[in-house]
């Protein structure tokens, strides 16, 4: 502080005043501000002035002055300050004051109060409307607060995923409200399920929307449909849902009933459209059913390849294919493969490629793969060998085998104590036996001889030694005759892409178990999952396109560190500047919301006033 001589001319006369200045930075530089006025400190020498000065503004931060003076003079001056300094906070209102950005803080009293999650929400909340996925709800007719608690569900299910009771203690703890500007901690379970209830009768024009937006967005390649199916545990007996059913789980839970749902994604791994059935459908009755679907979300085009698994490779899932105007690309069945037994002896004509992991697939390594080419009556096929593969199909194989052998020996035991003894009870059993364990049963000669009521089996040495030199080796084909057999098999491996989905929904989105029990529930329980996994595979596609490989399971753990608070500010005036804003974010978090064009500030600094006290 310092003090500055002013005159005035009135009526003919020079009156003099001095005031008390300091001087502070602004946005248009540094500024003269007024403490006080002293009026005429004459006749007083100019080298006192500055000594005042000096006392005043030890005496208004609070420290003992060390200059001679006169103290009274001294607290007659801070006084005024204080009380003009009161006039002025009480005259402006709290808007100008905290406009201003000039307040005094009593620095022992600063601290932050609402600390809330921020990072993870706000990178899924950028997707989602860089995704459209507002206007594309708002198309539907959906009002906005069905829209904003559908966005709170999917990105709960990115974030962390939690059951619809559970959602709403959760969203307490994230910066969802700071994002939306909206009271979202007063979600309760009931408008959850409500949601759920209003979004899903739009499933398929939102599928719709959504693929096209995404080709647009991401200029996704459309000549390449995979197609695969997995399966989704219930817990809980799900009387009310006639979908619920026990087949063949993917999850390893034959125990629960499930349903099975049906995906095809794009060679990026973009979701086009998904079915919910029956959980003891088998793959090749869903496919015709999902090309249907599928047309109707983004209109099949003559010329794209359909690509699906062995599951799905009989002569009526090809034509159904083919009537479409749609070309195939399938791996065999084991049946026709090891027709080509002959050709698969020798690598002689095989051709040496390397597969590489996906960029995602942490600890996998590289693995060797020898592909050849043959052509038969207008379809071309191409017989792959694999290294990687060969050491899996062995390990099922003998696995499997094990599990048949000790289950015939059940069995035998059961014959011989005379738990069962209906020959067609027996001959039943090991039909069922034989189903469950198709891979090797075929090499097994399994024989019940009903006057002794004697169980035996042998293993078929010559069929066995088939199916061991056949570890690792498939085939596949396909009616484009444009491919070569790299091309073919380069083809196929892109549906791990489908794959990887189901592994990301099923993981990080926590798709499965289900505990919604009626078929409604379950099938807005599975859009939501896929709704999530759109943004996921949205924001690993921008970074991969960067060159930056790595997983939304890694990214939430780097986000996690980013957080909005509220700074609360004592000033001397005897309240309180609360300013709500984002932290600043960490380095690592700083580049990855430059790498994904996402704007650190997580929301405008929100100020308010209060007492001293009041919260």
């Amino acid at each position: 502080m310092y003090i500055k001589r002013t005159q005035r001319m009135r009526k003919g006369k020079t009156y003099t005043n001095h005031l008390l200045v300091e001087s502070i930075h602004t946005p248009k530089g540094p500024r003269h501000k007024v403490i006080c006025s002293l009026g005429d400190l004459r006749p007083r020498p100019r080298a006192e002035w500055l000594k005042l000065a000096h006392r005043v503004e030890d005496a208004l931060v609070g420290q003992a002055s060390l200059l001679e003076g006169d103290d009274a003079e001294v607290s007659r001056i801070v006084r005024r300050v204080r009380a003009r300094q009161t006039r002025t906070s009480q005259g402006v209102g709290e808007g100008a004051r905290a406009e201003q950005g000039v307040v005094a803080v009593l620095s022992d009293g600063v601290r932050t109060e609402r600390h809330r999650t921020a990072g993870a929400v706000h990178v899924g909340h950028q997707m989602w409307r860089r995704l459209g996925l507002d206007a594309i709800l708002a198309g539907q007719g959906l009002r906005e607060r069905t829209r904003q608690i559908a966005e709170v569900m999917v990105l709960n299910r990115l974030c962390e995923p939690l059951s619809e009771n559970a959602m709403p203690e959760w969203i307490a703890t994230t910066a969802l409200g700071d994002i939306l500007g909206k009271e979202v901690e007063t979600y309760n379970g009931m408008a959850l399920y409500r949601t759920l209830d209003r979004v899903l009768p739009h499933r398929i024009a939102i599928e719709g929307a959504l693929a096209a937006r995404e080709t647009e967005l991401f200029n996704l390649d459309q000549t390449v449909l995979l197609y695969d199916v997995t399966s989704t545990y219930f817990e809980g007996l799900a009387h009310a849902n006639s979908k619920a059913r026990r087949g063949y789980s993917r999850d390893k839970r034959p125990d629960c009933k499930q349903v099975i749902i049906g995906l095809v994604v794009n060679r990026d791994g973009f979701p086009k459209a998904h079915e919910v059935f029956d959980g003891n459908r088998q793959d090749r009755t869903t496919l015709d059913e999902m090309l249907g679907q599928l047309d109707r979300r983004v209109r099949l085009r003559p010329g794209q390849t359909v690509v699906v698994d062995r599951g799905m490779a009989y002569a009526e899932n090809l034509a159904q294919i083919q009537r479409r105007g749609l070309h195939y690309l399938v791996a065999t069945r084991q049946s026709e493969r090891d027709e080509w037994l002959d050709e698969f002896e020798s690598l002689d004509g095989f051709q040496e490629l390397i597969r590489k992991p996906s960029p995602t697939d942490h600890g996998q390594h590289k693995t060797r793969v020898w592909v050849k080419g043959m052509n038969q009556a207008g379809v071309c096929y191409a017989l792959c060998k694999s290294e990687g593969r060969e050491q899996k199909d062995r390990a099922i194989r003998e696995k499997q085998e094990a599990r048949l052998c000790e289950d015939l020996a059940g069995l035998q035991k059961r014959v011989a104590d005379g738990h069962l003894v209906q020959s067609a009870l027996v001959h039943q059993a090991i039909g069922r036996l034989k189903e469950r364990y198709q891979r090797v049963a075929r090499y097994y000669r399994i024989e019940y001889e009903e006057a002794s009521r004697a169980l035996r089996w042998a293993l078929d040495r010559a069929k066995w030694e088939v199916a061991k030199r056949l570890d690792g080796s498939y085939l596949l084909k396909t009616d484009r005759t444009d491919l070569c057999a790299e091309e073919i098999w380069r083809i196929y491996v892109l549906l791990t892409r489908a794959e990887k989905a189901f592994r990301n929904m099923k993981s990080p989105l926590a798709e499965r178990p289900i505990f919604h029990q009626i078929v409604r529930r379950v099938d807005a329980h599975i859009l939501f999952c896929v709704l999530a996994y759109h943004l996921l595979v949205a924001i690993e596609k921008t970074l991969l396109d960067q060159g930056v490989h790595t997983s939304w399971w890694s990214l939430r753990r780097t986000l996690a560190k980013h957080a909005t608070c509220t700074v609360a500010l004592p000033t001397d005036t005897q309240e309180v500047l609360r300013i709500r804003r984002s932290s600043s974010p960490d380095p690592d978090v700083a580049e990855l919301y430059r790498q994904l064009n996402v704007p650190a500030e997580v929301m405008a600094p929100l100020k308010t006033w209060s007492a001293q006290g009041a919260t």
